[in-house]
């Protein structure tokens, strides 16, 4: 991974680089200036003697951009993975139990055990329902 990092950098160099040295680079029909009877050019390696060098780096820097972008589509290929092929499958879900039926203690489980349900309410004999009606409202 560190070797893709390291050619990601070089190549972002070498594209400043490129781009710097096409544009220190004299067009083929010369600066404004001589289109309108300036003799000089003004340049940074004098009329004639900056072209070769210049062309020179632009063709070994282009060489180089493109052998870096080669390399680093064949380095960022990821081939047939997935994004989850290094996770563990997921555990299968397992079937709730079945509910022991009402009345019968849980298999394993001591006689007098509780069922598990709660216990009926108790119920009075003696107590009757309340079937008073609620008081009328008050007339305004």
């Amino acid at each position: 991974m560190i070797l893709y990092y390291f050619a990601t950098t070089l190549y972002v160099l070498v594209c400043l680089c490129l781009l710097l040295v096409i544009l220190l680079q004299q067009g083929k029909g010369g600066d404004m200036a001589s289109a309108f009877g300036g003799g000089s050019s003004q340049t940074a390696f004098g009329a004639r003697g900056g072209a070769t060098v210049l062309s020179k780096a632009t063709a070994i820097l282009a060489a180089l951009f493109m052998f870096l972008a080669l390399v680093l589509a064949v380095i960022g290929q990821r081939g047939p993975g997935s994004i989850v092929s290094g996770t563990p499958a997921p555990r299968p879900v397992q079937a709730p139990k079945p509910a022991t039926p009402t009345g019968t203690p849980p298999p394993g489980a001591p006689a007098g055990a509780p069922t598990g349900q709660a216990p009926a309410a108790p119920t009075n004999p003696t107590a009757t329902p309340s079937t008073t009606p609620a008081p009328a409202p008050a007339p305004k």
